[in-house]
């Protein structure tokens, strides 16, 4: 037996048990992985909140998306792992547990030179910020974007990285530390949202020209300021949602904005395949050895204080990578 995370109804922070859990020994396909870190995410929020439904319609749930560990056990049919590599992953449940079955084709081996820490909190923040910037917009040098909560986990990456492809890069955050973090990892302009109207504020950064494209995880408080940031033609990467969904839209105005596009991306849809999801997580592997992203952990807490946590998130109280050390 292990310890895991369990929910058996959906709820606030206080709904997180800590309970022991048999891991169960892996079939065909499958390792058995011992975690050294998890990774925080705001996912985990809405899978326990019940905003996202819960892999297969039922509860009790593991929430948690990514992890990092060595593997104990391969199942029949594995090829390419071995007991005693080092792994990650990035997928939707089941990461909060000392110990977990997943299928092998989900898990790539981190390399040399990347901790596990980093390892865990980096594959999901960091594989959406591959697949924000060099797949659902493809970002070029000189292009102008905007970033919503620029000192969150996937902010502080995205950052580094946009301004490595050589972007002119625009977040927003909530409080003088975060805008300070968020300039600390590439962002050229941090607009302070409590206190600016962002929608002002880019207008006067671009000389009234705006943004190819607006990266938005807020939702429902940002969105229809999001348009007003974009240029003609501009597309807006709706991908996630912290301050609720956005409600029913007329898509006119989309046309009366500038022919703007929206699209509504998900991780999972861009590393569903084998092969697409060794290209992401290899991608930002190279890009965070070169030295051009650094991953740093800014808060650890033990897996029995989940629920502190997931309060500290919700109340914007993290900045960049959280992680569980079992």
């Amino acid at each position: 037996m292990s310890k895991a995370i369990r929910i058996h109804e959906h709820g606030g922070a206080e709904v997180l048990k800590y309970e022991e859990v048999d891991p169960g020994r892996p079939g065909k396909g499958e390792i058995l992985i011992e975690h050294s870190a998890i990774g925080l995410n705001f996912i985990d929020v809405y899978f326990r909140t019940g905003l996202y439904p819960p892999p297969g319609g039922s509860l009790p749930l593991t929430p948690g998306g990514e992890g990092a560990g060595k593997i104990l056990e391969a199942g029949e049919g594995v090829e390419g792992l071995k007991p005693g590599d080092r792994v990650a992953y990035a997928v939707g449940t089941g990461a909060y547990a000392e110990r977990r079955v997943i299928a092998a084709d989900r898990v790539v081996k981190v390399p040399d030179g990347i901790s596990d820490e980093a390892a865990a909190g980096m594959m999901l923040k960091g594989m959406t910020a591959e697949y924000l910037l060099r797949r659902t917009f493809k970002v070029k040098k000189g292009d102008t974007i905007l970033f919503h909560a620029a000192a969150g986990g996937v902010g502080l990456i995205a950052g580094q990285w946009a301004k490595h492809i050589g972007a002119v890069t625009i977040g927003t955050a909530g409080s003088a530390e975060k805008v300070a973090l968020a300039k600390a990892h590439g962002f050229d302009h941090v607009i302070n949202y409590r206190e600016q109207d962002f929608v002002e504020e880019v207008k006067k950064i671009t000389g009234g020209k705006l943004c190819e494209v607006v990266y938005d995880s807020v939702g429902k408080d940002t969105f229809e300021g999001s348009l007003n940031c974009l240029k003609p033609i501009g597309l807006l990467a709706l991908f996630g949602a912290s301050s609720g969904p956005v409600p029913p839209f007329n898509l006119g105005v989309l046309a009366q904005k500038g022919s703007l596009y929206i699209t509504r991306p998900t991780l999972f849809t861009y590393i569903a395949s084998r092969a697409d999801l060794v290209q992401s997580a290899n991608a930002l592997f190279d890009v965070v050895k070169s030295g051009a992203v650094k991953i740093e952990v800014k808060q650890r807490y033990k897996l029995a204080d989940v629920a502190e946590a997931h309060r500290d998130l919700e109340g914007r109280k993290t900045t960049g990578v959280t992680v569980f050390v079992p």
